[in-house]
């Protein structure tokens, strides 16, 4: 299922980040366990009710002087409107009703997304309700009165932004074709990718604007299989605000990766890796999707007998909490190894799907156990007693264990190892979660 998107606008200083960390709560420390990944946390999932959605921080624009900042917000809130089921529009009874929140209403307005009107900071609904009926004045409807800070209000604001979720995310839940999402950054062919693979074979093409999000949905067949590939392409920008710009883009990543099987990570082999690659891999990683590292442009680069070596060594280190991931270099100019994509994207999803025998695992186990004995802390030694697969997409693993902080994170690493040798599970990520059972 499909989680909607909601966004947070509103000028600088007017609580979104306070806002959006509340919201978030201690969702954004949980992902923290992956090595290796660096992020700009802008997005969280959360769960109100029976909803799970993704918010969105806009935030972070600081206008150097006056003319800017209309401009600025522009950019701002015509990305996060492309990019939202809903919007959550923030003003600041302290600061009252301003002239730059008019001129945002107005293009809210325009965008035809829902939008629910927030007042922050009104720490005391006594004193601040008769400075809150003058954002009635914006024509966006009801405002919500809330304090991010003191977490007052939350309730009713989030009960108003999921009455316009819609049903439609559920139904997708039914379409069984694999859904392959391109990402990676502005500008490394990703839809040209799409449009050979398309060339390439020569079938009618269904190109669904999709949904909201400003991914394109277009469906290839090869082989007698459908396959839906999702391009998050689309950024048309102007100028210099290219931090802006990676920051939505990932914004995008985030609702392509929601709905996908496999991500394909396009990387322009003119620049090499990038840490903006690294946190958008990231992305599909933390959400356990497939994973695919397409090179592309790799007719572009002069090449002697080391150069496949150096890249290859590159992404693997730039990605190391990422081993697993499948590694093509391919030219959507020249359509090298382009068809290699669609047996690697089979496989990858034929791992994601994989199930293990508890007996076979727990063999694994115990032959990786007297090879390399666990480790011990002030004379208490770990005990790993039973392993066993609990579901699929990703491959996921209970450990039962006599003691869950003795069971450190490289040792679950060398569980995982030697689950992959015997598997392999090339492109897929596996997750490990450990239970205590207490020794009889």
């Amino acid at each position: 299922m499909s989680r909607p998107v909601v966004a947070i606008v509103g000028r600088p200083n007017v609580g979104k980040s306070t806002l959006f960390n509340t919201l978030a709560g201690d969702k954004i420390s949980i992902v923290q366990d992956t090595p290796g990944v660096t992020r700009d946390r802008i997005y969280a999932d959360v769960t109100w009710l029976n909803y799970n959605f993704t918010i969105v921080d806009t935030g972070g624009i600081e206008p150097e002087s006056s003319d800017i900042i209309l401009k600025s917000m522009r950019e701002q809130a015509e990305i996060a409107i492309s990019t939202a089921d809903v919007i959550m529009f923030i003003t600041d009874v302290r600061q009252g009703l301003v002239d730059a929140d008019g001129k945002v209403a107005d293009m809210l307005r325009r965008s035809g997304k829902p939008i629910v009107l927030v007042v922050n900071k009104v720490d005391s609904f006594e004193k601040f309700m008769p400075d809150v009926y003058e954002f009635y004045n914006l024509g966006l409807g009801d405002p919500q009165p809330v304090s991010a800070a003191s977490q007052l209000g939350l309730g009713d604001m989030l009960d108003e932004v999921v009455k316009h979720f819609d049903d439609s995310a559920t139904e997708e839940e039914e379409d069984t074709r694999p859904r392959i999402a391109i990402i990676g950054k502005p500008n490394v062919g990703k839809s040209s990718i799409i449009n050979k693979l398309l060339g390439e074979s020569r079938v009618i093409v269904s190109d669904i604007a999709g949904t909201t999000r400003d991914a394109i949905d277009t469906t290839i067949t090869r082989n007698g299989t459908e396959y839906v590939f999702i391009d998050t392409a689309g950024l048309r920008r102007k100028n210099k605000i290219k931090e802006e710009i990676e920051r939505y883009s990932i914004i995008r990543t985030v609702s392509a990766v929601e709905r996908c099987n496999v991500a394909v990570l396009v990387i322009d082999a003119t620049e090499g890796i990038t840490d903006q690659d690294a946190k958008i891999a990231g992305i599909a990683h933390e959400r356990g999707k497939g994973m695919i590292i397409a090179v592309n442009k790799w007719d572009a680069i002069a090449k002697d007998d080391k150069t496949i070596y150096k890249f290859t060594n590159d992404i693997r280190q730039k990605l190391s909490y990422m081993p697993y991931a499948e590694l093509l270099f391919v030219s959507a100019e020249t359509g090298q190894r382009l068809p290699k994509l669609f047996e690697t994207i089979d496989a990858v999803i034929e791992n994601h799907s994989l199930r293990v025998a508890t007996g076979v695992l727990n063999e694994i186990m115990s032959e990786a156990v007297a090879l390399n004995q666990p480790p011990s802390d002030k004379g208490k030694r770990l005990r790993l007693y039973y392993i066993t697969q609990v579901s699929v997409k990703p491959p996921t693993f209970v450990i039962f264990v006599n003691d869950k902080e003795l069971m450190h994170f490289s040792y679950t690493r060398y569980i995982e190892n030697k689950i992959r040798e015997a598997f392999g599970f090339m492109g897929t990520p596996l997750k490990f979660i450990i239970r205590e059972r207490k020794e009889k």
